[in-house]
């Protein structure tokens, strides 16, 4: 006999299979010798009173044991010699569109500017080593995205777009702990999500797909009014390449060069609101000891604890984002004159720091004056093309936001004696308008220094915050403190553009063949959202190409 039951119980009790067999033989009359196997199928903590509970779905299987997987398992053929697709961007967005077109019989052709997920990790070390950073090869580009080296939460409120259950079972057909389909906040960690990106590159070549390492997509190849294939370079070789097919634009929300490009080409983008602050750092004992109400923290049978803050200030949303408990601050930039910081959590989460973002909506009105009067930076850097210059001078261009994250992120790398040397204020000091004249020990490996970000942030993004701190200090005692740091800035929180496309058949406005797809298209917000999206557009692909035959 199988039986599900909801309960509510103590960490203790929740920690092990024994503890919930005896919970559920003694509250529900279950012989304990009959009780062969428990499986649990949802958890979440609640931590809202002092006594902290469990909550658990589980399946007791009694007198008999359990006959199916944990997951549910996704059949690939092999499609070497189906019609291509080609696949631009290997991030979530990318993986999940070439696993799904497999299923759907097609044959994707994966390119991807970065560098496998192994080889990647070596260029991430060398920015804390050389405080270089490589332009391809880094937290945001390579083999897996932003999310491969960057936390590895599969948390999404997005659940009317597709299946969440479906990513989280594929994840876990590669590698997965199992975990993850119980979880109220599933989390792989950044430690063990590259090998299974790995399993998953490996499941598209052995069912005949294609999976090109550095290799940049440069242009499109049109034809009227579709796309057929792209033009892209070898970034080893410097060879120029084509590849032919309908292609699904995965490319992420840091790739500038591909915005640049769209915009040059007249290919309909648009602003979008992004959220800009800082990396909130606190020790996780701290955050341990507000959370579960315990001045001895979190005991021997919790997790390191969570967070979640939101208010309004200034009819903006001020909220903590990425939530890493038991985590590490990282260098997140994508080129020189950059300094860009994001958050990450290994699998155990058992660092001595909690971050998350701390960030304020802004919207592309709230920046468009400040970008006009700071188009000098703009104009000195290297990496902006001639035309872009032009394009700065426009208050209404498509590239605003764009332009606006570029701008902080090089006024923070000045502000960082121009290194990944990341300025930082203790809380309490920037809430108060004060110099921070030492800072509390960090995870930030490559370094901080002390720095006025009350003073030299856009204050439509320092005022709001301060405001939201205050806010949050009265609803948590003790979170607002100088033994939290204020590390900047947070400004890759979603990609500044969004490429129009048709909402029933995914494929852009205009051009027949291209399915912007994802984060860096503006459909998506972290790993499930887009590998959602990308099981959608390969859907969507099939379907086009199904009234081409």
């Amino acid at each position: 006999m199988i039986e599900e039951y909801q309960i509510r119980i103590l960490p203790e009790q929740a920690a092990s299979e024994e503890g919930i067999k005896r919970y559920l033989s003694k509250e529900k009359g279950i012989d304990v010798r009959t009780l062969n196997q428990v499986r649990v199928l949802k958890r979440s903590i609640d931590a809202r009173q002092r006594t902290i509970y469990v909550n658990l779905k589980v399946r007791a299987y009694i007198n008999e044991f359990a006959q199916d997987d944990q997951y549910i398992h996704t059949e690939y053929s092999d499609v070497s010699s189906r019609p291509r697709v080609v696949v631009v961007g290997e991030g979530p967005g990318g993986l999940f569109a070439s696993l799904r077109l497999i299923e759907l019989g097609y044959r994707p052709v994966v390119l991807e500017r970065g560098k496998d997920v192994r080889e990647r990790k070596k260029d991430l070390s060398n920015i804390t080593k050389t405080q270089k950073v490589d332009a391809e090869s880094n937290y945001c580009f390579g083999e897996g995205g932003a999310g491969a080296y960057s936390d590895g939460k599969l948390y999404t409120r997005s659940k009317k777009r597709g299946s969440v259950d479906k990513i989280l079972n594929v994840f876990c057909q590669h590698g997965a702990n199992t975990n993850i389909l119980a979880d109220a906040h599933p989390h792989i960690g950044t430690d063990k999500l590259p090998r299974v990106i790995e399993n998953m590159r490996n499941t598209i070549l052995q069912c005949g797909g294609e999976v090109h390492f550095q290799t940049k997509m440069t242009s499109f190849i049109i034809d009227g009014d579709k796309v057929i294939g792209v033009e892209a370079v070898n970034l080893q070789t410097g060879a120029e390449e084509t590849y032919r097919g309908p292609v699904i634009l995965a490319t992420g929300h840091s790739a500038r060069d591909v915005y640049r490009y769209l915009a040059a080409s007249m290919i309909e983008i648009e602003a979008k609101g992004i959220a800009v602050g800082v990396r909130l750092e606190h020790p996780a004992h701290l955050i341990d000891q507000i959370q579960y109400h315990n001045k001895n923290g979190r005991g021997k049978y919790l997790p390191a604890a969570e967070y979640s803050f939101v208010t309004q200030v200034d009819g903006r949303g001020v909220y903590s984002f990425c939530m890493c408990p038991g985590g590490f601050v990282i260098p997140a930039a994508t080129g020189p004159q950059q300094l860009v910081v994001n958050g990450m959590s290994p699998s155990n989460r058992g660092t001595a720091w909690s971050n998350s973002g701390m960030v304020v909506e802004t919207h592309p009105e709230d920046v468009a004056s400040f970008v006009q009067e700071h188009q000098a930076i703009l104009q000195s850097d290297a990496s902006l093309s001639s035309s872009a210059e032009e394009e700065v001078l426009t208050p209404d261009s498509p590239l605003t936001m764009m332009y606006f994250q570029q701008i902080v992120e090089k006024q923070c790398w000045q502000q960082g004696n121009m290194k990944q040397t990341a300025p930082a204020q203790r809380m309490a000091d920037f809430v108060n308008n004060r110099l921070s004249y030492d800072l509390p020990k960090s995870s930030y490996a490559p370094g901080l220094i002390s720095s006025p970000l009350h003073f030299w942030m856009p204050a439509f993004v320092s005022k709001r915050l301060q405001e939201g701190f205050k806010t949050f200090g009265k609803n948590a005692h003790g979170f607002l403190t100088n033994e939290a740091t204020l590390i900047a800035m947070e400004t890759r929180t979603s990609s500044p553009v969004r490429i129009l496309r048709d909402c029933d058949t995914l494929q852009h406005v205009r051009l027949q063949g291209l399915f912007p797809c994802g984060e860096g298209a503006g459909y998506a917000g972290g790993i499930v959202s887009a590998g959602v999206d990308g099981e959608r557009c390969a859907e969507m692909c099939a379907e086009y190409l199904k009234k081409l035959e």
